[in-house]
């Protein structure tokens, strides 16, 4: 008894009703190869084909990517100038860090009358000596800036007072130029410790005993015969307070009074 297969079966009835199936096309391949199947990944990865450029466009790149050897001149050529600091004819005989204060109205405060202590700037206080007439001053810079925050000539007058409650600092009064005029400021300088503070001190006080000697003309007057300590008092003669110039007015009219002839 033969077996009767149930696909062939249902095939024959199929073609029987209405023909043949219709059949899915076969994927073409190379002939004794298998099909090669792609996956998705790799699908999605794979890069079309590269267009090739033209001779033209290469040669526009290499040119574009040659360096420049072309050189400009400037329309306005400009010539170096040498900036003086006013220093030049002088040389430093002391140097110490500090911290500046100065005692005075505020720019909100002005007029009326209230002075507090307010920071002017940390810098290099520096005791220099002019090499012509070796007179002395005391200059300060603050740091970054450079602008001038202390300079005024070191007057035999001025008395270095300690701070209240510190021991690193001094506080003194003199005829300031930093702002460009002479104006009387009161000064205060903090240093690291009471050691370096000591040092400043001793500096300061040794320097103002060598600008007396040079103001009374002791110091090896020369040939000039003293008229460079003579040219140094006149400098100094701005740090006068106002009673001295008060008193020297009266002392001018005496003499005055005395050199008429009588009547």
């Amino acid at each position: 008894m033969h077996r009767i297969d149930h696909h062939h079966s249902s095939s024959f009835q199929s073609q029987g009703r209405g023909g043949p199936l219709p059949r899915r096309p076969r994927r073409q391949t190379t002939p004794g190869k298998p099909p090669i199947k792609m996956s998705e990944e790799e699908a999605k990865t794979e890069t079309p084909p590269t267009e090739e450029k033209p001779a033209k466009e290469e040669k526009k790149e290499e040119v574009a990517e040659e360096e420049s050897t072309a050189t400009f001149e400037p329309v306005v050529k400009l010539e170096e100038v040498e900036v003086k600091s006013g220093e030049e004819d002088e040389e430093v005989i002391y140097d110490v860090r500090a911290k500046c204060f100065i005692f005075g109205e505020t720019l909100l405060d002005k007029g009326t009358g209230k002075k507090t202590w307010r920071e002017r700037g940390i810098g290099q206080a520096r005791i220099l000596r002019h090499r012509e007439h070796s007179r002395l001053r005391i200059l300060m810079r603050q740091e970054k800036t450079m602008k001038v925050i202390v300079n005024h000539a070191l007057d035999p007058r001025i008395k270095l007072e300690p701070n209240a409650g510190s021991d690193r600092s001094w506080v003194w009064s003199a005829f300031d130029f930093a702002e460009g005029e002479l104006l009387e400021t009161v000064f205060a300088l903090r240093f690291v410790d009471s050691d370096i503070a000591n040092e400043f001190k001793e500096a300061f006080e040794k320097g103002q005993k060598e600008m007396e000697s040079v103001l009374a003309g002791e110091d090896n007057p020369g040939e000039d015969g003293g008229a460079a300590a003579d040219e140094a008092a006149e400098a100094l003669a701005g740090l006068k307070t106002g009673d001295d110039k008060e008193d020297g007015e009266e002392a001018a009219k005496a003499k005055e009074e005395e050199e008429k002839p009588a009547e």
